[in-house]
């Protein structure tokens, strides 16, 4: 075991896949001799050289598209969007060719390729570097979506990810690059895409969340003590783990879904549904979403007053126990 942050447990991630399979090549704006903007690859060219870890041009869309080719042709591609507002411009080939092509060609081909992106805010960067389009993509059928809130899940869940053979977006939230330390396994380990993490068990209320909010969450919570919360770190947004999120519901009958993404049509309205549909009768409360507002990210100095902070989260619990 050695203590890593998040930037270094997916560094290691890919430093073993690209040992253990050299079908495996990393493609992206930056990523070979700066080593991307984060830092997450660097080294990885000097190990692997150029030819397995490419500098691309400033062309998302083209980054995109030449990883699907690789993956058609029998590669193991692992593109890198420099921020998840630039994706956008990749989305066409995302949706009509990466997720659709299993089904396009009736499971003849499969297109195993990791797209990995930093997402949300909390570091003062401008609106297009501080995206949170989770939603968005887990929408699409065939797109597989995850975001872990750890180190630990980091490798794992990318791991899982890398072995697969259909597509994955894979979203690195930001703030949590370099935000703690935790124990991670140095060897090769897989943590299953599609299986949500119990954070901590508690009695009073159920709290569901994923990404920068279980950070958030737990923080609020060592701020009350008194408070028996069970969180549920969903880890994997496409798809959902649905008997976790219901078990966690029954198991309190009050429910708060917290994330950063903005409340219209988001993730939380989703699980909402799920539980809605199945344990309304053990539900006593009304379900409660902590989210962001549904406006454009704003500019830096305001996003403290966008985001969900342990304020709002712990204001939030109050009033549904007191419910």
């Amino acid at each position: 075991m050695a203590m890593m942050n998040m930037v270094q447990a997916i560094n290691n991630a890919l430093d073993l896949a690209m040992a253990e399979d050299e079908r495996v090549v990393l493609l992206g704006e930056d990523i070979g001799k700066d080593g991307g903007v984060f830092r997450v690859t660097d080294g990885l060219i000097d190990k692997y050289t150029g030819n397995r870890v490419i500098d691309t041009p400033l062309a998302e869309s083209s980054i995109i598209g030449a990883s699907i080719g690789m993956a058609i042709a029998g590669l193991k591609p692992i593109p890198e969007i420099q921020f998840a507002g630039f994706m956008y411009l990749g989305y066409a080939q995302i949706v009509n060719h990466a997720a659709r092509y299993r089904s396009r060609t009736r499971s003849n081909v499969a297109l195993p390729m990791v797209i990995r992106t930093p997402v949300s805010g909390g570091v003062k960067t401008l609106e297009h570097h501080s995206e949170s389009p989770e939603a968005e993509y887990s929408h699409i059928g065939g797109l597989v979506v995850v975001e872990p809130s750890t180190p630990y899940d980091a490798k794992g869940l990318l791991a899982s990810a890398i072995h697969g053979n259909d597509p994955v977006l894979f979203l690195e939230p930001t703030k949590l690059y370099r935000l703690f330390k935790q124990e991670v396994p140095e060897e090769m380990f897989e943590v299953p895409i599609g299986k949500a993490r119990t954070v901590r068990e508690g009695d009073d209320i159920t709290i569901i969340t994923y990404g920068t909010m279980v950070n958030v969450v737990e923080k609020a919570l060592e701020k009350k003590p008194g408070i028996s919360a069970e969180v549920l770190d969903l880890r994997t947004i496409n798809p959902l783990d649905e008997d976790a999120i219901v078990d966690a519901a029954k198991k309190t009958g009050k429910v708060i879904i917290v994330h950063e993404a903005p409340m219209s049509f988001g993730v939380g309205a989703e699980v909402s549904a799920i539980i809605s549909e199945k344990a309304i009768y053990e539900i006593d409360a009304p379900i409660m979403r902590v989210t962001s507002p549904s406006l454009p990210y704003p500019m830096p100095g305001y996003e403290n007053y966008y985001i969900p902070n342990e304020k709002k989260v712990l204001e939030a619990i109050e009033r549904l126990l007191e419910m």
